[in-house]
């Protein structure tokens, strides 16, 4: 393995540039350490012509099991406030700046504790997202939450400053609209639930109104 500074995915992106070989070249990817303890990479979901993508922070313990994102508690409380704010699941393309799952645990057997991707490693996966919003060019961005915002926006990202704002930005060459929220395993961590859930629905109408 190439020391930390020298993580890069690149090496393993294919010529062609659609989801179907992104995919697929993507399930082989050695770029950082993380794939060592990860079950599978999982890429993204979704349409090559999806309106608006929704980038998470990183695969979580039924999204490394299943090998599809947001599939578990907070995928399944995204698609429900999704739904709330007026957008269009089908209409949606859905990744994570990073592919691999990191955890830990603190016993073999043990449940998996998810644990955040450092910048390196976000930096090392970070030609797939490109290569993601490339295929799909989609009209608008929903960040969700602090990390995915780093990943795409530099390490000055603040989420709490910029949530439910339609911004533009250049992400990876490309003038992009983005409208950032927090993340929904945020929600389901918050001691008020049904505010915070309001409070993403809430970021989420804003994105719905842009894709107007």
């Amino acid at each position: 393995m190439p020391p930390e500074d020298a993580y890069t995915a690149t090496p393993f992106l294919p010529s062609r540039g659609s989801l179907t070989a992104l995919r697929e070249a993507a399930a082989a990817c050695r770029g950082c350490p993380l794939h060592r303890a990860a079950t599978q990479t999982v890429f993204g979901a979704g349409k090559a012509t999806a309106r608006v993508m929704l980038v998470g922070e990183q695969p979580g313990d039924q999204e490394d099991r299943q090998g599809a994102p947001f599939v578990g508690p907070a995928g399944n409380l995204l698609d429900r406030a999704l739904a709330d704010a007026g957008i269009d699941l089908a209409e949606a393309y859905l990744t994570n700046a990073v592919k691999h799952f990191k955890f830990t645990r603190s016993e073999p057997r043990k449940r998996r504790i998810h644990k955040a991707p450092t910048l390196r490693e976000m930096t090392a996966c970070a030609p797939w997202l490109a290569a993601e919003l490339a295929a799909v060019e989609p009209e608008l961005l929903v960040v969700l939450g602090a990390t995915a915002g780093k990943a795409l926006l530099g390490n000055s990202f603040r989420v709490t400053r910029v949530r439910g704002t339609l911004l533009e930005e250049e992400i990876h060459g490309r003038p992009q609209r983005l409208v950032p929220t927090v993340h929904p395993s945020a929600v389901l961590r918050s001691d008020d639930r049904d505010a915070a859930y309001r409070g993403l629905v809430s970021d989420l109408e804003v994105a719905a109104r842009a894709l107007e």
